[in-house]
């Protein structure tokens, strides 16, 4: 059933959405050549914690209750309260059970180096399943990261250490600075960035470096399939069209944020009940955003189209 002819049913009672919940298989896949099998939903380490610790302890536990296994966080979330948060969520013998990823937005050996100590102690565990350099968004930030006694040095020696089990990076403004990264290095394991309904209309990252990531054997994370809200805010698509369309295309999971139970599981029930989008109803449906608000306007965290248009997303901000 298609979940939008889900959601509006009337039929559907509160007994049988926990019925779909708890009877359906969470679909997973293979996270390119980590060769690790994780859940094609991730749940979201910023906007876990907006509500407080007990809601976001609740958000992992209700996930792993159904099925989810990947879980994301990020040095910056919540000034490292979201790293903390997994310590304490998974103590008792949980941590064993997922895999965890979290993000460094150090670009320097050391600096770097020295957070993923810092990080390994808030959430309580010897080794990370996935740590990724954050949100590189700069060519600069590219030249120190790649080279010498750039972050890709702690990276590699971070798994070499066995202090990190896979590597990869992310980011959000510019396609081009992700094939920058790609090319630089063959170390990269991972990929994570925007996937939705309007990227393909400006500076795409699924049409310029999904293709890229693919032939390299990365692993791909989907994130911002509503555009931080902007899509459904500015009444560009419905959610379940947001969902839909990202987790029709060639990604292996969505990062995705939700700030109670509630919408994680519609978020699970969304991907339990996915009917994927064919080349033709993607076609119809990109003709249409095309007409609509594009660009940075939209997903304002990419490169303006004119310098000083748009504020940049940066520091402190979800990614």
């Amino acid at each position: 059933m298609q979940r939008r002819a889900f959601l509006q049913s009337a039929a559907l009672t509160a007994a049988a959405r926990l019925e779909l919940l708890a009877g359906t298989p969470m679909p997973m896949t293979r996270l390119g050549k980590t060769g690790l099998e994780v859940s094609r939903f991730v749940v979201g380490g910023y906007h876990m914690l907006v509500q407080g610790e007990e809601m976001g302890t609740r958000i992992i536990h209700r996930a792993i209750d159904l099925g989810v296994n990947f879980f994301d966080s990020a040095n910056q979330y919540h000034k490292g309260r979201s790293d903390e948060l997994y310590g304490k969520a998974l103590a008792g013998g949980l941590r064993q059970k997922v895999l965890l990823m979290t993000k460094c937005d150090i670009y320097s050996r050391d600096g770097a180096m020295a957070l993923l100590e810092t990080q390994l102690k808030r959430m309580k565990t010897d080794y990370l399943d996935l740590w990724q350099c954050h949100q590189v968004s700069e060519h600069a930030e590219v030249d120190q990261i790649l080279g010498p006694n750039g972050s890709l040095e702690a990276f590699v020696q971070a798994k070499k250490q066995g202090k990190v089990r896979h590597i990869g990076f992310t980011g959000h403004r510019d396609p081009a600075i992700h094939l920058r990264l790609l090319a630089g290095s063959d170390a990269w394991e991972t990929v994570q960035m925007p996937i939705n309904l309007i990227d393909p209309h400006y500076l795409s990252f699924l049409t310029n470096v999904l293709p890229e990531a693919r032939k390299k054997g990365l692993g791909v994370l989907a994130m911002k399939s509503n555009a931080m809200g902007s899509i459904t805010k500015n009444n560009v698509a419905p959610i379940e069209e947001c969902l839909r369309f990202t987790w029709s295309q060639d990604i292996d999971a969505l990062v995705s944020g939700v700030e109670t139970t509630s919408q994680l599981e519609d978020n699970v029930l969304a991907l339990k009940t996915l009917k994927k989008l064919t080349k033709q109803e993607i076609s119809v449906l990109l003709h249409k955003t095309r007409q609509g608000q594009t660009g940075s306007k939209i997903e304002r965290y990419k490169r303006p189209e004119k310098t000083g248009a748009v504020r940049p997303h940066r520091d402190g901000e979800v990614a």
